[in-house]
């Protein structure tokens, strides 16, 4: 037999041997290991110390990105007016530079340290209460059938949206600050809950229904990190309740959205015609959609798309597939934030974080359970998808000052200050987190109130010297000497002692 035989002879025994062997395997044994291979390389990612970080990047940037191809899509037909030489990109430039002001201020929210954060709420607070207040008076415009906007050089500034990052930055501050007080009830709603009536009572003279209710989320919020009793948002709710009655009997486009949502048929070409003509765009988007650009809702069909009702859009040209990416992107958001509030030991930034996320996801859910018809119309925008503007710059903001919080974990701490910043924190030069370390009380502060203003450690409890020494001489069997040193605490005298 010659060479080539014998290497053929044997390549066909190895190959006979192993086919039965593969053939053996059942392929249900084989799909599992498959799954636990995935699961377990996703466990390894999740572990790692800036998984949090990144994942707030990436949900932040794809969430843009959708934002833009949607505009794109939505403001073209609205966006060409022969009369005035407009063409059918006007509006997704003036988007464009939304979105370029946006990563500027994201990188700030980002670079900003926490602590600069926390110092600066209190005055950005009176400086939110100021604006709420001049808008009122012929300096604000008039839009829409509401008084919140400044507009200065065809830019358009809501400063309800500013007061939404004051009211969580500084809510935070004074709850944490009175963390060892908040089982008593005028500390736990003193001074938050009178100021963010305040702030209720500016935004509605406007009025803007949606504006309040997203601040009504970012108080209770709040209240909910900061550890308040549960019937506490019982009351809430009920008051709550009483209100949007009465709200929506005051004024008569309110009860005509709220008669809308219960028969929106009832008068298909005015009332109820948006919350109609959405319900369509979606039905006829189907599992894949028509395709991008290829949406008939834009055409003046369903107005105000580019802003309230973009998700229509998304549905008709991107179809289900499209909104269950949207929807899956901010409940990763959610997890994400959540994950972030509970890995953090600062109580402020716990408190901080977790209020931004319910924000943020909630004033997704509001958005998209209007355009499907699961709520009444109140004219809140889809956040980093809808037409830009004040509330797409104070999005990335906040969404900045989650990823700050990211960084600050302690594993992402011990990571960035022994490994070094990695290849993005490089890239924008992000300085280095501190790591966190609980107040110690000072001395002569009264039980039950606390002594730092960075709120009550958590942890390991820290004790000052004076309950120390007490402890010893209460049970000094707890108190442990080193044998060369034993005659200084025993009743005997010591040889060292009994030379002098």
């Amino acid at each position: 037999m010659t060479a080539v035989e014998e290497r053929g002879r044997r390549g066909a025994g190895t190959w006979r041997d192993k086919l039965p062997q593969r053939a053996e395997r059942p392929r249900r044994e084989r799909k599992q290991e498959a799954r636990f291979g995935a699961q377990f390389a996703l466990t390894a990612w999740l572990s790692r110390p800036l998984a949090s970080f990144h994942l707030v990047l990436a949900v932040t940037g794809t969430l843009t990105v959708i934002g833009i191809v949607m505009v794109l899509s939505a403001s073209s037909p609205s966006s060409y007016d022969p009369a005035t030489g407009s063409s059918v990109y006007a509006q997704f430039q003036k988007h464009l530079v939304f979105v370029a002001l946006g990563a500027i201020v994201f990188l700030i929210g980002l670079r900003l340290p926490l602590k600069r954060i926390r110092a600066l709420s209190s005055t950005a607070m009176v400086v939110c209460l100021g604006l709420l207040v001049m808008v009122l008076t012929p300096l604000g415009t008039k839009i829409n059938g509401s008084q919140g906007w400044f507009v200065v050089a065809g830019f358009s500034l809501q400063p309800v949206e500013l007061a939404k990052v004051a009211l969580a930055l500084w809510g935070a501050h004074i709850l944490v600050t009175k963390y060892n007080l908040l089982h008593q009830w005028r500390h736990l709603l003193v001074p938050v809950v009178p100021v963010a009536l305040l702030m209720f009572a500016l935004v509605m003279a406007q009025p803007d229904l949606g504006g309040t209710i997203t601040l009504g989320v970012v108080l209770l919020a709040l209240l909910w990190f900061a550890g308040a009793p549960k019937r506490l948002f019982a009351v809430i709710f009920a008051g709550a309740l009483v209100g949007a009655v009465v709200l929506a009997f005051a004024a008569s486009y309110r009860l005509d959205r709220v008669t809308a949502f219960f028969n929106p048929s009832a008068d298909p070409l005015g009332k109820g015609m948006q919350a109609q003509q959405a319900l369509y765009a979606i039905a006829e988007g189907g599992f894949l959609g028509k395709g991008l650009v290829q949406g008939q809702s834009k055409w003046r069909y369903l107005p105000n798309v580019e802003h309230d009702f973009i998700f229509a859009l998304i549905g008709e040209e991107l179809g289900f597939v499209g909104c269950g990416v949207v929807i899956g992107l901010f409940g990763l958001l959610a997890v994400v934030g959540t994950r972030i509030a509970t890995r953090n030991l600062d109580p402020w930034i716990r408190i901080v974080a977790g209020t931004l996320t319910v924000w943020v996801v909630a004033q997704a859910g509001i958005n998209i359970g209007y355009v499907v018809g699961l709520l009444p119309v109140t004219g809140v925008t889809l956040p980093l998808i809808s037409y830009g503007g004040t509330s797409l710059i104070v999005t990335m903001l906040l969404l900045g000052i989650l990823a700050n919080c990211a960084r600050h974990e302690p594993e992402a701490v011990a990571a960035l200050r022994t490994q070094g910043p990695g290849k993005f924190g490089r890239l924008l030069r992000l300085p280095a987190p501190d790591p966190y370390r609980p107040p110690t009380k000072r001395r002569g502060t009264p039980a039950g109130r606390s002594g730092s203003k960075s709120g009550r450690p958590t942890g390991r409890r820290v004790r000052t010297v004076e309950q120390r020494q007490e402890r010893r001489r209460v049970n000094p069997e707890r108190r442990r000497v080193p044998p060369q040193r034993a005659g200084r605490s025993g009743g005997r005298t010591s040889k060292r002692r009994g030379h002098r």
